[in-house]
């Protein structure tokens, strides 16, 4: 069974950084889809950046240009460096991994998910 661990989230202020972690086990990273999703109260959890199997890497706009998305094989470690965070960036972030074959960006598509960090960026 595989397990995805979250860690890094934290309280900041406008402006400021934050680097999100996901230790994966059970399951090698960079075979399939790996992707971070943010779920903010009410609303509905929203894909953030993504790595496709080939290697090519998305993101949505809001966070394009500010936040990158990176992968260590030998560590089985997919990372989010978060820069220039905004009031609207505040969420839980879930990494997720290894889909049944659709689109990286799609929730449903996940076999496995983490527990979730908390961000939260201060005004």
């Amino acid at each position: 069974q595989a397990h995805l661990v979250e860690s890094g989230g934290g309280s900041v202020q406008s402006g400021g950084s934050l680097r999100l972690a996901c230790v994966a086990s059970g399951i090698t990273l960079g075979s399939d889809c790996m992707a971070w999703f943010r779920q903010a109260p009410g609303n509905e959890r929203e894909g953030v950046a993504a790595i496709d199997p080939d290697g090519t890497i998305s993101y949505t706009p809001s966070v394009s240009g500010r936040f990158t998305i990176s992968q260590d094989n030998a560590k089985n470690t997919l990372y989010l460096e978060m820069n220039s965070l905004k009031p609207e960036d505040t969420a839980m972030y879930y990494c997720a991994a290894d889909t049944h074959g659709g689109s990286c960006f799609e929730v449903a598509e996940y076999n496995y998910w983490g527990q979730g960090t908390q961000v939260t960026v201060a005004s």
